[in-house]
């Protein structure tokens, strides 16, 4: 009998990494995109720091080309937040989400 892909556990997040610890790829899946957003806010981000946009983008670059996308996913799912006007973001606080497996925004 062979196991279906959703009975699988998650994967590490550690795996959308190349060995020089870039961003293979934004994943698709919800949940996957989710996790990573997590990573990358805690680890690129200090919270109560007020970031510029340049310096968001440049964090985000380091990790992958396309840092529109990812600013704009941290944005959306609420990890990042910005000013009206776009001029400075912060890192929102992070939660452990209901069976330890993402961090999700408080």
């Amino acid at each position: 009998m062979t196991s279906h892909p959703s009975d699988a556990r998650p994967r590490p997040v550690a795996d959308l990494f190349s060995a020089d610890g870039r961003l293979i790829a934004i994943p698709r899946r919800r949940e996957r995109r989710a996790a990573l957003l997590a990573h990358l806010a805690e680890t690129l981000f200090e919270p109560g720091r007020v970031y510029r946009e340049t310096e968001v983008n440049e964090a985000l670059r380091t990790v992958h080309d396309d840092h529109p996308a990812l600013r704009r996913y941290l944005v959306t799912d609420g990890l990042l937040t910005r000013t009206r006007d776009g001029s400075a973001y912060h890192r929102q606080p992070t939660t452990p989400a209901p069976g330890g497996t993402a961090p999700t925004a408080a």
